[in-house]
């Protein structure tokens, strides 16, 4: 059974830097792309993030461009989301997910096989 598990969000300061992480079970990491999505109060669920299996295609949400990374350790079967500089706008619930074609260019919610709970992030200003 394949499980993703988010963790690292809470109440964070205007222009903290906080890590999220994916621990992932029941999935060989190094066979998936992973993406990360967040969803505000009232509003859809956003892409952020997303890395190929290979690790040599990364997408990201121009909002989060210069700000947000995206990485894994497959030794640890873990992604994270390394926050920098992090706005009140950020304020959401985020997701990881993950994607057997591998490819990293996904951006689509409905192309994603796999997903957490979520983990609330709350900037304050």
């Amino acid at each position: 059974q394949v499980q993703l598990v988010e963790s690292g969000g809470g109440l964070v300061q205007a222009g903290g830097s906080p890590r999220l992480s994916c621990a992932t079970s029941g999935l060989v990491l190094r066979r998936y792309a992973m993406g990360w999505f967040r969803q505000a109060p009232g509003k859809e669920r956003e892409f952020v993030a997303a890395i190929s299996w290979a690790g040599d295609t990364v997408a990201l949400t121009d909002s989060v461009k210069g700000r947000f990374t995206i990485s894994r350790d497959f030794a640890k079967n873990t992604a994270y989301l390394q926050m920098n500089s992090l706005k009140p706008e950020d304020t959401a619930v985020y997701f990881c997910a993950a994607d057997q074609s591998g490819l990293g260019q996904s951006r689509r919610v409905v192309e994603y096989d796999y997903w957490g709970r979520g983990t609330q992030v709350t900037v304050s200003s």
